[in-house]
């Protein structure tokens, strides 16, 4: 089969998928707006932006004026792969950009499996969710502009959906749900294995050495902002060190913001949390790594005692899978989408988002019973194996894609 993906940065969420095909000789062409990467035998075609949204468009419009401008340069860099002949059997993609609502005009006869991530709503999930974050009331308006793509997306002609977990399915009106199948994602179960002996050897992340002494507690996001709970990870710190003299603790992640917003004053949320703590932290034991290789990444998580992850109600993500393939003893936030993954007291702790109190207190205790942190992070490892099976997923991939296209051929 001709497969056609789309994704601004190649090759996104489709890596796996695309490996997967490629082994099987299907041919694949990529249409994405970064020029990095590269995966063997799939062709690239790059598109450009022409200009940025307008200033004097309305605020609230901005993202999806940029929506537009994506949608019409992928368009004119399919029509372009259409000239020299190329026609594919599937267009696959993710909607958040905007880049797949013109291929139906390119392509009309072509089904689009589009990747629908999160639906908005002014009035739950993360909106509201932090009482510190109080939503402004002019915060309303501009979510639920924000789905103008989601709704633009959701109304293609020859469109399918895909959506990675139940709760960011039950995010979408139930109209629309019953466009989208739900396709859960799998890990390389290989790749993200325990390792025992990791425990027993020294590890080295960057410039921060961790003996086989130290107890080691881990924290990792994309970036270091309050939708994945840093700021009351970080409040949680004090007690855990002062308990636990011995503990280190590495936070992975960068300085800008994925979700959210950058502080009001500026500076990044790791500065404010390090001001606002002040000499209640002992920084020869707190290590800021950054951003880190994936190698770093993995070896990081074979060696963690008790790995930390929070997130508001919002997109769920592939780290937390990783670790449980891992084996980690996790502590996760009591919201909806850890509670897809993690059930408390069996593949994982669950505490209270906003209790940084009850977060340093289940940690302590997770360090100080390593039976209990084995078995945990047994049954992670064993629900991993279970439900996250990278082979699984890709299996269901295979047949979700033939019965659309089958469908669309019927």
């Amino acid at each position: 089969m001709r497969y056609l993906f789309v994704h601004q940065n190649f090759p996104g969420q489709f890596l796996h998928f695309v490996r997967h095909l490629q082994a099987q000789d299907h041919e694949i062409v990529f249409i994405s707006e970064a020029n990095n990467g590269h995966i063997p035998g799939v062709r690239r075609a790059i598109y450009r932006v022409p200009r940025l949204p307008s200033m004097e468009t309305h605020p609230h419009l901005r993202e999806f004026e940029y929506g537009l401008l994506r949608a019409e340069a992928v368009a004119t860099a399919a029509r372009t792969l259409k000239g020299l002949g190329y026609e594919p059997d599937i267009i696959i993609g993710h909607h958040g950009w905007g880049e797949l609502l013109n291929l139906g005009d390119v392509f009309p006869n072509c089904p689009i499996l589009g990747y629908f991530e999160f639906f908005y709503h002014a009035d739950r999930n993360d909106v509201g969710f932090d009482p510190e974050f109080p939503p402004s009331p002019e915060l309303a308006a501009a979510v639920r502009v924000k789905n103008a793509i989601n709704l633009q997306a959701l109304c293609l002609a020859n469109g399918y959906g895909q959506s990675p977990t139940q709760f960011q399915l039950g995010t979408y009106p139930g109209w629309a749900q019953e466009k989208i199948s739900l396709l859960r994602e799998g890990v390389n179960l290989e790749l993200c294995s325990p390792e025992p002996q990791a425990r027993r050897r020294n590890l080295v992340i960057k410039d921060v050495r961790i003996t086989p002494k130290m107890p080691l507690v881990t924290y990792v996001a994309r970036d270091l902002e309050p939708y994945r709970g840093f700021h009351v990870v970080m409040r949680a710190l004090p007690r855990i060190l002062s308990e636990r003299k011995d503990a280190h603790v590495i936070l992975v992640g960068g300085d800008k913001v994925s979700y959210g917003t950058l502080p009001p004053g500026g500076g990044s949320w790791r500065e404010i949390m390090l001001r606002e703590l002040g000499d209640k932290l002992d920084l020869d034991r707190v290590h800021f790594v950054g951003k880190i290789e994936y190698d770093d990444f993995r070896a990081l998580l074979r060696r963690s005692d008790a790995h930390l992850y929070l997130t508001y109600p919002f997109v769920a993500s592939w780290s937390l899978r990783e670790a449980m393939a891992t084996g980690c003893p996790i502590i996760g936030s009591d919201t909806a989408p850890v509670r897809e993954f993690i059930t408390n007291d069996v593949t994982g702790r669950l505490v209270p988002f906003l209790e940084p109190e009850k977060i340093a207190e289940t940690t302590l205790a997770i360090l100080d019973d390593r039976k209990t942190a084995r078995r945990l992070g047994q049954e992670a490892r064993r629900y991993a194996e279970a439900e996250l099976c990278l082979n699984d997923y890709l299996k269901r991939y295979d047949d979700l894609v033939a019965r659309i296209v089958n469908t669309h051929r019927s």
